[in-house]
């Protein structure tokens, strides 16, 4: 006897364009991240900053922050373009000198 309220073969997640766009060679992910000390430190104070402000989501808090070669990005969902745009300031506040790229993505809770 099948089980109807536990069967989620009707529900499946979607995740192939997601996955086929984080194959791409220009996607960053965490194993992309640098082991040079000065990108350690960027990408550490850059999560500090981000897990400090109370005005963000916890959403927000647990974006990507990859840094390598002197360029930062940011990857993942936040809930609203004011938490993209408050993150990449945050990120440019504590990059120094390094670039950042800014891809996260805005969110709605549909």
């Amino acid at each position: 006897m099948k089980d109807d309220k536990h069967d989620h073969s009707d529900h499946a997640a979607d995740n192939t364009g997601k996955n086929e766009r984080d194959r791409s060679d220009d996607a960053k992910t965490s194993g992309d991240q640098s082991n040079s000390p000065e990108d350690i430190k960027i990408t550490a104070a850059i999560r500090r900053a981000v897990v400090a402000d109370d005005s963000l989501t916890m959403t927000a808090t647990n974006i990507k922050i990859i840094t390598a070669d002197g360029v930062v990005t940011l990857r993942g969902p936040v809930k609203s373009a004011a938490e993209k745009t408050k993150i990449g300031k945050l990120a440019q506040e504590h990059a120094g000198s390094a670039k950042v790229e800014n891809q996260l993505e805005v969110k709605n809770d549909d």
